[in-house]
């Protein structure tokens, strides 16, 4: 593969080796050991008090109505808390357990990464509810979402079905009604030591017990410089976020080097035969960015609902992901490999019983990576109004060199600057380790 540049994951050393830092571990992994995945979920229910019977749901609403006069007036009123008492340690035992490794195989005996995203999301939002957690308060009076999946890195291919993988998380920035969760997966290797795949950050916000407005969180003080190194990378992060949305192309025009860039890219399509801008011809080893969408359409079921009654994010990311895995498959005749998942944006619930539209297409390449962007909408069963719920932006690395992209239309030129833009937001090229390939 051209570009081929070993990058380690971005994992922080001192919070990452066993017996150091965060990995002293909290007083609930002391005293309990690592959660099993399936308990992931029932600690959120249990947290939140919601029935397990869709037909109750309405009831558990209406209960959690009265925690209402648990919310803190003021974050000043809320005591501060340290990085390990939200730190989690999940086990999903592919290795032990043959019919949980069913839900993650695919055909090519590999780990369905889509099912990761789900237990990420997961295990993101228990770590901020252990970080705000009240002993004196048996059910939490927060409704803590993903409101963003800032960045998601794979340093290696090698995600084994049959070999157990654990994860861990805590919250590592804090706003006043947000908060930064930094989660990170290991997988077992033959001399029994747990080796880092992937690095996330996920930001949840915090509402009331009803879910309809913001609430306060608890502080989060730093203990050692490696945490303040945290906290401060926390803090760049919003501000790289308020930054890169200021610049948005929804908002601004291209820079004078993008605009030259597309001028180019147009030029090269024009049919030199014609002399004219409406005659446009393919160049060599290109391919129309309209000729590389893939489309898919689900109902949104009560089993993909949340603790709160609207469908699971981790489910969208999941469905997004394949959808998007096999466009970059189909596109680039190869087995495509996820390299990062970034700024995915969770601007609307999705309800139950909304029709999920899901448009999948590559946006920008560049030797053997690609980059897709799928676009969410729901429209309910009543109205055929359609609203924007997430945009998902993945990279991916395929075994062979790929077509370029050639935009037909001022929109899908937009289209590719905004790939190119995500693109560049790697911090370097990535060449995964070779193992096991990380599929659907």
């Amino acid at each position: 593969m051209k570009r081929a540049v070993m990058r380690l994951c971005t994992l922080n050393r001192g919070l990452l080796t066993h017996g150091r830092g965060l990995t002293q571990r909290s007083q609930y992994t002391k005293n309990h050991g690592p959660l099993h995945i399936r308990e992931v979920r029932d600690k959120l229910r249990e947290i939140v008090g919601v029935s397990t019977n869709w037909r109750d749901h309405v009831k558990a609403m209406e209960e959690r109505k009265l925690l209402h006069n648990f919310l803190a007036k003021s974050q000043k009123d809320l005591p501060p808390r340290k990085m390990k008492d939200s730190y989690i340690e999940v086990l999903l035992p592919l290795g032990s357990d043959p019919g949980l490794r069913d839900k993650y195989l695919t055909v090519q005996n590999t780990v369905r990464f889509g099912r990761i995203l789900e237990d990420l999301d997961s295990l993101g939002v228990l770590v901020c509810y252990m970080h705000n957690k009240n002993p004196s308060v048996p059910m939490s009076p927060l409704s803590i979402v993903t409101a963003l999946v800032d960045k998601i890195d794979m340093c290696k291919q090698s995600l084994s079905p049959e070999r157990d993988i654990k994860l861990t998380g805590h919250v590592s920035w804090v706003g006043k009604t947000s908060m930064e969760v930094k989660m990170k997966m290991f997988q077992m290797h033959k001399n029994d030591e747990f080796l880092p795949v992937l690095d996330a950050t996920f930001v949840m916000v915090a509402r009331d017990s009803e879910n309809k407005g913001p609430a306060f969180v608890n502080p989060l003080i730093p203990e050692n410089a490696e945490e303040e190194e945290l906290f401060r990378q926390g803090e760049l992060n919003k501000g790289r976020r308020i930054a890169f949305s200021s610049i948005s192309l929804l908002k601004m025009a291209p820079s004078p080097e993008e605009r030259n860039a597309i001028h180019e890219l147009f030029l090269s399509t024009l049919d030199p035969k014609t002399i004219s801008f409406h005659s446009r011809i393919l160049p060599p080893k290109s391919v129309w960015m309209e000729n590389t969408k893939l489309k898919s359409l689900d109902i949104c079921h009560p089993q993909e609902r949340n603790i709160f009654n609207r469908i699971f994010g981790g489910f969208l990311m999941r469905k997004a992901y394949e959808l998007g895995w096999a466009t970059a498959c189909s596109f680039g005749g190869s087995r495509p490999f996820v390299v990062t998942v970034d700024d995915i944006m969770f601007q609307k619930p999705v309800e139950v019983g909304s029709l999920l539209f899901l448009s999948s297409q590559v946006c920008f390449t560049q030797d053997n990576y690609i980059q897709v962007r799928v676009h969410s909408e729901v429209s309910s069963l009543e109205s055929n109004e359609h609203m924007t719920t997430n945009v998902f932006h993945f990279t991916f690395m395929s075994e062979k060199e790929v077509p370029l992209i050639c935009p037909r239309t001022y929109g899908e030129s937009m289209l590719y600057l905004d790939g190119q833009r995500h693109f560049k937001s790697m911090s370097v090229p990535v060449t995964l380790k070779k193992d096991y390939p990380v599929e659907p």
